[in-house]
């Protein structure tokens, strides 16, 4: 979740799903990631489990 924008990580993984491929991408979207920069490493985990499947993508999602 970015707290800065109130962007719930549902619209994240939406973002991701949609084609979204970096932080940046994410930001230009939907805003998340564009404040204070904490939630990038929250961000980079959907990223890696939408686009670099692995053990990460089995992990249960937050809301």
């Amino acid at each position: 979740m970015c707290i800065c924008y109130a962007v719930p990580d549902a619209v994240i993984r939406s973002c991701v799903a949609n084609g979204a491929r970096t932080v940046e991408e994410v930001g230009d979207a939907c805003d998340a990631g564009t404040g204070c920069g904490s939630c990038h490493d929250h961000i980079d985990v959907f990223l890696a489990a939408a686009h670099a499947p692995s053990e990460i993508a089995g992990l249960a999602r937050s809301a």
